[in-house]
């Protein structure tokens, strides 16, 4: 009787445990939110474009629309890769007074189109996908799989710091903020090249 109770303390505080450390329902519904309203963002703004349009380019040292998807799609499987790579280390909350970021201020400043930044040569476009189909699938594919790790994730995501390329290291949570911002900013890249003058007509 002893061991039965003793093993059901246990299950009942391991479950505990595991929802302590996952995030709030606020946190999880504004990033599955973020996440599937930027999806339709991108894929209603390249739908329907010809393969003259999908290429045009503003200027020979701009990217086209076909450049842009493949920077977002090769983008969100390296950005996922290393929240990943985080939450596979050791939780390190002691880090989180490294953090010099808040998460509204990170959304704000990668969605500011009005500061340029050069991408690094990893992750410009090169011609990865054969056809722009087989890009949209491929980011849709990556995209899904992340929605359904938010939509289910009990993961630590606040105590799980990583130092990012960029500079300030950032906790699990907000490197999700970067993947859903980062598309949103590059689907603003695409509307401007949209409405230049020399976008073909079909």
């Amino acid at each position: 009787m002893k061991k039965t109770v003793l093993f059901l303390a246990a299950i009942i505080l391991a479950a505990f445990t595991v929802k302590g450390q996952g995030m709030t329902q606020e946190e999880r519904a504004a990033i599955v939110k973020q996440f599937e309203d930027t999806k339709a963002n991108l894929l209603k703004e390249i739908n329907g474009l010809s393969d003259a349009q999908l290429k045009f380019k503003p200027a020979p040292d701009r990217w086209s629309v076909a450049d842009c998807l493949e920077h977002i799609t090769i983008s969100e499987k390296a950005l996922f890769g290393m929240e990943q790579n985080a939450m596979a280390q050791p939780a390190n909350p002691d880090k989180r007074k490294e953090i010099k970021v808040t998460d509204e201020a990170l959304a704000q400043r990668i969605a500011d189109r009005s500061k340029k930044a050069k991408a690094p040569e990893q992750i410009q476009p090169k011609g990865t996908f054969a056809t722009t189909a087989e890009a949209v699938q491929a980011f849709t594919e990556q995209r899904d799989k992340i929605i359904d790790y938010v939509k289910t994730t009990n993961d630590d995501v606040r105590n799980h710091v990583a130092d990012m390329p960029m500079g300030s290291p950032m906790d699990a949570y907000q490197i999700l903020i970067l993947v859903a911002t980062h598309s949103g900013r590059h689907t603003q890249q695409i509307q401007e090249v949209k409405a230049d003058p020399g976008f073909p007509k079909e």
